[in-house]
């Protein structure tokens, strides 16, 4: 089922796959990285003027990473602003996506560390570097298929 946005959306021409809505009803749609700070741009001049939120998650082991962005329409006089999540999924072995800090600042330390913890570059970010974990560390922690170095697991511990 399409919501509002998915229809608008498509009424204009813009590729993206409805995702149905979440357990709040907000609608949640996936956008193609390469075509997601067009989009961005877009929903930012249509009155998402909020990122409300940027997270991202590895999908499955050896599988997909995903960015995702909670984005409100704030406006004056509303009690009920209207949201939307989007979703951009790239693959583990190059995960790239265009950053939207150009859009939203707020994306600024959010993309930062979702960087830091699943190693997803986002292009043109202005300071893209790790904000967690020191600059030393190899690997990415919450990977699924993650293994931490100098884990040793302690047997018949009582």
């Amino acid at each position: 089922m399409q919501g509002p946005l998915s229809v608008w959306l498509v009424k204009h021409g813009l590729v993206h796959r409805s995702l149905g809505f979440d357990y709040q009803g907000i609608e949640t749609l996936q956008i193609k990285p390469e075509d997601w700070h067009s989009i961005a741009v877009i929903l930012y001049v249509y009155g998402y003027n909020y990122l409300r939120s940027q997270c991202a998650y590895d999908v499955a082991p050896g599988g997909l990473l995903a960015s995702v962005y909670h984005l409100t329409r704030i406006e004056y006089g509303v009690d009920q602003p209207e949201e939307v999540c989007i979703k951009v999924f790239a693959p583990r072995s190059n995960p790239r996506i265009p950053s939207v800090f150009w859009v939203w600042k707020s994306a600024d330390f959010q993309e930062r560390e979702s960087y830091d913890m699943l190693g997803i570059s986002y292009e043109n970010h202005p300071r893209l570097k790790r904000i967690l974990m020191p600059e030393s560390w190899i690997g990415w922690p919450l990977r699924k298929d993650y293994i931490a170095p100098n884990f040793y697991e302690i047997q018949d511990a009582h």
